[in-house]
């Protein structure tokens, strides 16, 4: 077991769908001992409902509403988190200043034609239903996540295991991961 490590403050993951942010975010919570949440997994619990569900009813605004809602209370509990955001957490303005006082962002970059390949199911993604959807989407989403991300880190052709070793030394230079306190 490798030395339990804190977090001096929350980590939003960011970057599009099929980037790897809960993949990353769940191995680099237990490889260092710390929490990890996947905001749309919270917000199902929290709502009762599936997200596809939740754009059925309010369509994607009222999905939005929620989001930015969740991200505040995750980025104010009292122990940080690693926190793997939506791919669309970043059209919302409120929540680009929701990263910039809460915490610190690591932005996986992924280009649509990979997150399509890595993406076994696309049922679930209310907003992934073709590849020239999903590729125009990607792009204006790209200058988004370039402006919230405290950090880039690409992921084409690496494992997750090689992506979660190179944000877990970023972190630590930073000094946002550090050893526990005893």
């Amino acid at each position: 077991m490798a030395e339990r490590m804190e977090l001096t403050r929350p980590v939003f993951f960011v970057g599009f769908m099929g980037a790897g942010k809960t993949s990353v975010a769940r191995r680099l919570a237990r490889t260092c001992g710390v929490a990890s949440v996947d905001m749309d997994t919270y917000i199902e619990r929290r709502e009762g409902k599936k997200v596809k569900e939740i754009f059925a009813e309010g369509g994607e605004e009222g999905f939005r509403v929620i989001e930015t809602d969740v991200l505040r209370e995750l980025g104010a509990k009292p122990d940080p988190l690693l926190i793997s955001c939506g791919g669309g957490v970043v059209v919302t303005p409120a929540n680009h200043d929701v990263f910039r006082e809460a915490g610190f962002v690591v932005y996986l970059e992924v280009t649509a034609d990979e997150a399509a390949s890595r993406i076994s199911d696309t049922s679930t993604r209310p907003l992934f239903q073709n590849l020239e959807a999903a590729r125009a989407r990607c792009e204006e989403r790209l200058p988004l996540y370039e402006a919230v991300a405290d950090v880039r880190v690409s992921t084409a052709g690496k494992s997750v295991p090689a992506i979660t070793r190179e944000v877990q030394r970023i972190l630590e230079k930073e000094g946002i991961l550090c050893p526990q306190q005893r």
